[in-house]
């Protein structure tokens, strides 16, 4: 599927030392995979988790959902032996973990060719240095690391994510200036349904693209709440149907609900129906 029109509702996180986690990862509903090397593998397990991760990336079909493989850091001793290891390999994308500057981002894109990279967002430094970081032109994806940011912050818990907001605009405005992908951050209390229900409103509301997830039993409410409802594929084809109908009458404008409909509008429902027509490809893989 062409990265340009692949959803990525549910992202969810994997960890790569955890063999049979990683096979079942192949039949769950996820829109993509972040195999995860950093934060979820213990110091003593990361060369083994290394090299488990890239015999089964090599030897395991997991179908339409995209394959991202979240490295250490550089300035770790095994940033620069996960980079080598996944240099050439059939993965969609390398993750970077606290990516603060686009220098960040170089230092890795030196190392592996060819390959799309991704940042995690998650320092107070990635925030204010988010456009030059979305500008790099390796840069494919952004990924919001809501607990490491607001651990650096100090900040409380609130379920409306208040100090957390600032940062969360300042990447989705980058994102979007440079045609990224971009994913929320996770939401921890993965029993919380409601909560979660809540959360991926609130990210789909501002415009994220979906929502990383740390267990299988989240992925139902992110895939419905980042996919098009019925309510909004309708509107989009009345705006399509009564804006050509303007058109044909040589009018510039429609009103459809008792709304002006204008160019921009049929901009944004012609979108609404692309990502549906996604979503059912994806489906029917």
């Amino acid at each position: 599927m062409d990265s340009a029109a692949r959803p990525y509702r549910s992202v969810l996180y994997i960890p790569g030392s955890k063999g049979r986690a990683l096979e079942k990862a192949r039949d769950l509903a996820a829109d993509a995979i972040i195999f995860d090397l950093e934060d979820a593998v213990a110091p003593e397990e990361k060369p083994a988790a290394r090299a488990l991760l890239r015999e089964v990336l090599a030897s395991t079909d997991f179908g339409p959902r995209a394959r991202i493989v979240r490295v250490n850091g550089l300035d770790t001793p095994w940033g620069a032996d996960d980079i080598a290891a996944f240099a050439g390999t059939d993965i969609d994308a390398l993750l970077i973990p606290k990516v603060s500057s686009a220098a960040d981002v170089q230092a890795v894109a030196g190392r592996i060719a060819g390959l799309p990279l991704w940042a995690m967002m998650e320092t107070a430094l990635g925030m204010l240095n988010a456009a030059e970081i979305a500008a790099h032109p390796r840069l494919c994806g952004m990924v919001m690391g809501t607990n490491d940011l607001a651990k650096e912050l100090g900040s409380r818990f609130r379920a409306d994510r208040l100090p957390l907001i600032a940062g969360l605009g300042l990447c989705l405005l980058a994102a979007k200036a440079h045609g990224l992908t971009i994913v929320d951050g996770v939401y921890n209390a993965f029993k919380d349904e409601e909560g979660l229900r809540a959360e991926c409103a609130q990210g789909r509301d501002m415009g994220f693209d979906g929502k990383t997830l740390i267990h299988p039993a989240q992925l139902a409410i992110a895939n419905a709440a980042f996919a098009p409802s019925e309510a909004e594929l309708d509107l989009a084809r009345r705006q399509i149907a009564a804006f050509d109908a303007a058109m044909t009458a040589g009018q510039g404008v429609a009103v459809v609900d008792g709304k002006i409909v204008e160019n921009l509008h049929i901009v944004t429902a012609r979108q609404v129906l692309a990502k549906a027509g996604a979503i059912a490809a994806l489906n029917a893989n």
